[in-house]
């Protein structure tokens, strides 16, 4: 890596740990010019800052690159392996069980969908000035 890190810079052990996880090059196409570490480090400094895809800092591969990847990544269900592979490590690096066995509900969320989402939302009502010029 030629630049300064990130705070959100995938560690060289978390690197080794995902690093099989990433498919090769498909062959016969254009070789892969990008470093996929350099990819994660991306999609990590996005989540972590929150910053649009276009600010995405210049040291890393352009965004819509990023993004891409990104993209195919969870339409692989790839995205989700590297969570649960990291998580698990955090967790059991924290003396705690790989699995989590316990989860937070945001009630305010359950009780929207128990009552059919839209359904319940009021709808917006005409004030009595627009009602009289539309007359």
């Amino acid at each position: 890596m030629a630049r300064k890190p990130y705070p959100s810079d995938l560690t060289d052990a978390q690197w080794k740990l995902i690093e099989d996880l990433i498919p090769p090059a498909k062959p016969g196409g254009r070789p892969r010019e990008v470093s996929m570490r350099e990819v994660l480090n991306a999609i990590m400094y996005l989540l972590r800052s929150g910053c649009a895809w276009r600010l995405l800092a210049h040291d890393f591969p352009k965004w819509n690159i990023v993004y891409h990847y990104l993209c195919r990544f969870r339409r692989e269900g790839l995205w989700r392996d590297i969570h649960d592979l990291l998580r698990d490590e955090l967790r059991v690096a924290e003396g705690r069980e790989a699995s989590p066995s316990a989860a937070v509900i945001d009630s305010q969320s359950v009780k929207t969908t128990e009552k059919k989402g839209f359904a319940v939302t009021m709808l917006a009502r005409r004030s009595r000035v627009a009602s009289v010029i539309l007359s």
